[in-house]
């Protein structure tokens, strides 16, 4: 028997990768529905309407006189709040020889609209036949209230108990009573109430006058009776209210962002989609805003995700890098776990609210096993505090980031081989704890999976530069022995790092070190992560980012997450080969640190090339199979889209093109060598954030240069300090 993947491996079924589906979030939920509008009953498919990872509606079909409706087209709206959907009739029932409604008669549109644990669905019906027509719009629905690991395949040996249906006026109620002793239910309430009303289906019968349209509601609430009986019932609305609140929304989030255009529209579409993206997945928490990493998997804060993304949009949208730190400050570890791999000072990996994560059948409740979130929280409070000027932040979480520094510390000093390293503390806990955490992504160059504890290689970066961000956070609070320590431990790993990880046998960094200390002698994206953090010299860089431009790695459409000929290369693969636009952006930005501009100009035209193929936007990840001319990338089958570090790659990725970094405290901007994507004469960046001003920039391509032009500087007293 071959075992595939870990005890969480997403199983998926074939339809999936045929189904062209739609999304929309809000708050803790998402609707996963296909391109007509309905959520289909179909295995190890995550179609459905989710909240607090249950899975409150998991069938909802449309038809029209018993008949699946033509689809005609679908699409969100611009600003991803609404799902429209434009259906006609196929030929309808045949009497003899005689048809008795021809096709492309009736006009169905069909509109979805997400706010909270809410779904409000309009539908209005309009009839071109020449006479009158009678026909049966028929609905069929069901919950089946499965946890998300539930339907990404893992099998329960059993559940709770499902309530007899309960039908009422014009609403029907689905129930169900968890393990965990909480009763979920759906409640589906039709307005105007349909004559025929069951348990699984309801049916309207229309009479259909020439071009005179019908329309109906249906509002879908999922909740839990818990909370409803706190006092906290879902807001009794229609469709329309629905709509323009959760329009105000995310119009609020999107403005929160300094606004990038070019000369190309198309650029400029998949700036507007990426932000919408993020605005989608924002989620408004008691300490501020948070992401979620990504849908549908991952439709819930992960620590590592939300900080990276956080660090992509900093030069955009403090706001958010805000968020995320006081969220995970408030998460922090506080004791040992085994369980949940946690320890004092961690920072949180995930955390799940359904009912296996309740009854701890997954561990994911509020899980540390990721080795990384725990510096990139460090180095991201320094970069929060240089980029804005805003030290209040990191004083209010200065006892989370000593507690962060110390367990790095601690892990450093008891570890073997003086990195750090993980080991899943009980088996249902994550076999690889970096970013490339599928079971399969760290080996040998045979291919053999390494003796733990396992050290990777960009993890040590991200240390390295967590203790330069609290040395510089000392220094601003005369904390002056402290500053010290943390440059002399920054200058020690540093070294450590070049010696035990640099390959003399392949001239590049190695993925990581086993237990033993001995080298995973393998070449992968990960060495790139170093060159963000500014961990090698002039030289070791060079040749690390002339190997990721080598064609092993650079695929034509973004760099591969492992190096073609590798043992275990599968362009096809979660992690070995395959491109994740984050992993691309980091790798970019690491080059741009060191002067490789036509490097990073390539890899930002490439994406931006892909993502065309990907409906201007970028997925969590797509296959590393070469370029071909004539064909695009091809998707991975079961890829979150939106997924928060992809959206939040573009401003990364053009971040590094322009070579920008903001100085706050200073009140200045630093332009080194910009540059402009392939094809992009001229950028303009509108209120970007520099402090308490902001500041309008603009970048033109002059024969073979770019230069940048600052706007409303001298009222805002911002200094713009161009390196051509």
């Amino acid at each position: 028997m071959l075992k595939i993947g870990s005890d969480f491996y997403i199983l998926a079924s074939s339809l999936a990768s045929r189904r062209s589906t739609r999304v929309l979030a809000g708050g803790e939920s998402f609707a996963l529905l296909d391109a007509g509008g309905d959520i289909l009953e179909s295995p190890l498919e995550a179609l459905g309407f989710f909240h607090r990872d249950t899975r409150y509606l998991s069938c909802f079909e449309l038809k029209i006189a018993g008949e699946v409706p033509y689809l005609l087209n679908s699409y969100l709206s611009d600003d991803k709040a609404q799902l429209r959907v434009n259906l006609t009739n196929p030929d309808l029932e045949v009497r003899g020889d005689a048809i008795r409604l021809a096709r492309n008669s009736i006009h169905i549109e069909r509109s979805w609209v997400l706010d909270r644990a809410q779904m409000f669905h309009r539908v209005t019906v309009r009839s071109y036949a020449p006479a009158p027509v009678t026909m049966e719009l028929d609905f069929a629905y069901g919950a089946d209230f499965a946890d998300t690991f539930e339907v990404r395949g893992t099998e329960r040996p059993r559940r709770g108990e499902f309530f007899p249906p309960a039908v009422n006026g014009g609403s029907v109620r689905l129930s169900y009573r968890g393990l965990d002793g909480i009763t979920r239910f759906t409640e589906i309430l039709f307005d105007p109430p349909p004559p025929a009303l069951g348990t699984r289906d309801a049916s309207y019968r229309l009479n259909l006058q020439p071009d005179e349209p019908m329309t109906l509601e249906i509002r879908i609430t999922g909740d839990a009776e818990p909370r409803i009986a706190a006092g906290k019932p879902a807001a009794r609305r229609v469709f329309a209210d629905a709509r323009e609140a959760r329009r105000g929304e995310v119009a609020g989030l999107q403005a929160e962002y300094a606004r990038i255009s070019t000369s190309n529209e198309l650029m400029n579409s998949l700036l507007r989609a990426s932000c919408a993206d993020l605005a989608m997945i924002s989620s408004l928490t008691e300490r501020g805003h948070f992401i979620l990493a990504g849908i549908p998997w991952f439709a819930t804060p992960f620590g590592r995700d939300g900080l990276i993304t956080a660090l992509q949009t900093l030069w955009l949208h403090p706001a958010l890098a805000q968020g995320v730190l006081r969220f995970l400050a408030s998460t922090q570890a506080t004791e040992i776990s085994a369980f949940r791999d946690a320890e004092p000072g961690k920072i949180m990996h995930e955390t799940r609210r359904g009912e296996m994560a309740a009854l701890e059948e997954v561990p994911f409740g509020r899980y540390y096993g990721g080795v990384d979130s725990t510096p990139l929280f460090v180095v991201l409070a320094g970069a929060y505090e240089q980029q804005t000027g805003d030290a209040a932040l990191a004083s209010e979480i200065w006892p989370q980031l000593l507690k962060a520094c110390a367990w790095i510390e601690a892990r450093l000093d008891r570890s073997a081989t003086g990195f750090i390293d993980y080991a899943a503390g009980e088996l249902s806990g994550l076999v690889n704890q970096g970013w490339k955490d599928s079971n399969d992504s760290i080996f040998h160059a045979s291919g053999q999976f390494p003796d733990g504890p396992i050290a990777v290689v960009e993890v040590q970066g991200y240390a390295y530069a967590a203790f330069v961000a609290m040395s510089r956070l000392a220094h601003a609070r005369k904390q002056l022995d402290a500053m010290v320590k943390w440059r002399e431990r920054a200058a020690a790993l540093r070294a450590r790092i070049e010696e035990y990880f640099w390959s003399p046998l392949l001239d590049y960094y190695a993925i990581a070190l086993d237990g033993d200390g001995a080298r995973c002698e393998v070449r992968a994206s990960n060495a790139g992560h170093l060159l963000y953090c500014g961990v090698p010299d002039q030289q070791r860089a060079d040749t690390v980012s002339h190997a990721l431009m080598q064609p092993d790695f650079a695929s034509g459409w973004g760099l591969r997450t492992l190096a073609a000929g590798q043992a275990r290369y599968n362009p096809m693969s979660y992690h070995n080969g395959s491109v994740w636009p984050h992993d691309a952006a980091i790798c970019a930005a690491g080059m741009a640190r060191f002067g490789q501009r036509q490097n990073v100009v390539q890899i930002v035209s490439e994406m931006f090339e892909a993502a065309s193929h990907f409906n201007m936007r970028l997925p969590e990840l797509f296959c590393g199979f070469p370029r071909i001319p004539g064909q695009g990338p091809a998707p991975y089958p079961v890829a979150c889209l939106p997924q928060a570090w992809s959206a939040g790659a573009v401003f990364m990725l053009l971040q590094a093109c322009l070579n920008l970094h903001i100085d706050a405290g200073r009140k200045e901007i630093h332009v080194q060598q910009p540059a402009l994507p392939i094809g992009i004469e001229n950028l303009e960046v509108r209120n970007l954030p520099v402090g308490d001003a902001t500041i309008d920039l603009t970048f033109e391509r002059l024969g073979g240069e770019v230069v940048v032009v600052p706007m409303r500087h001298a009222q805002s007293g911002v200094r713009v300090l161009a390196h051509l």
